[in-house]
């Protein structure tokens, strides 16, 4: 099983690591592609912190940011899984989990970034700021440039069993499953049910959505559910206690669509 997650916004401290080793990153294949990435970036933060900031996107109280990204050569880094925090990491809360799904994690999550295009938990990276929606001078919109250079190594990464699709539409831009791999991959939407005037009323509330995806991640990994395939998820997320309405694809060379209907926010 492959698990594919978006980054959080905002990321933990560097702290004082070794520094950045590209070579040891995840997904070698991505190399060349992440070389233009972080040039570019420390490039247009050292430079002008102004126009940094506007194509970062980065409010006047985000401007550190401009030179923590300058610096991301030399800042230490640390496993990804550390880095990233937020809804979805804090539910899934990997340093809690044992030694044998921290190792299932280790194998079967990579995070999808604007930088890195995609890392593993484990991999040890820096904390930067720039997400999937920015447009760098030179190379263009992330989303789009991200496109080809994963389109050759993603359906390896996939290998022949199920890719479980948690991120977010920014991300989800940079590499979609095609053909036969499409056809073994999941997407997740998490609905808040609830009753207005008697009757069910379903909405997705962005802060539940992804607290509900983490702790999917987490049950799967603690549990050392395998599922082959989106049939197979389906039910597993039901023996989890999960409501689970699945919808197979209309032809071929299409995922499956789940919902997980949840009625209580927290």
């Amino acid at each position: 099983m492959l698990v594919l997650l978006p980054p959080s916004e905002g990321k933990a401290s560097s702290g004082r690591g070794a520094p950045l080793k590209p070579e040891s990153l995840s997904l070698p294949g991505l190399a060349e592609a992440r070389r233009a990435v972080l040039d570019e970036l420390i490039e247009l933060c050292a430079a002008d912190e102004e126009k940094a900031r506007d194509v970062l996107g980065l409010s006047e109280g985000l401007r550190g940011e401009v030179a923590k990204n300058a610096e991301l050569r030399t800042a230490g880094a640390r496993p990804a899984g550390e880095i990233y925090t937020g809804v979805l990491y804090d539910a899934l809360d990997l340093a809690s989990l044992d030694a044998a799904a921290k190792r299932r994690a280790a194998r079967s999550l990579l995070v999808f970034s604007g930088l890195w295009g995609a890392v593993g938990v484990s991999d040890r990276i820096p904390s930067y700021r720039c997400s999937m929606g920015v447009k760098l001078p030179g190379l263009g919109a992330l989303g789009a440039y991200w496109r080809t250079p994963m389109a050759s190594v993603m359906p390896e990464a996939a290998g022949d069993g199920l890719v479980l699709d948690l991120r977010s539409s920014a991300y989800a831009a940079a590499w979609k499953p095609k053909g036969e791999v499409a056809g073994r991959t999941a997407t997740v939407r998490v609905l808040h049910a609830q009753l207005v005037d008697g009757v069910e009323k379903r909405s997705v509330v962005s802060h539940f959505n992804k607290a509900t995806k983490g702790r999917i991640v987490r049950s799967l990994l603690a549990t050392d559910a395998r599922p082959k395939d989106p049939a197979e998820l389906t039910e597993a997320l039901r023996d989890l206690g999960y409501v689970v309405e699945a919808e197979p694809p209309a032809k071929a060379g299409k995922p499956w669509a789940l919902d997980v209907v949840v009625r209580e926010i927290h």
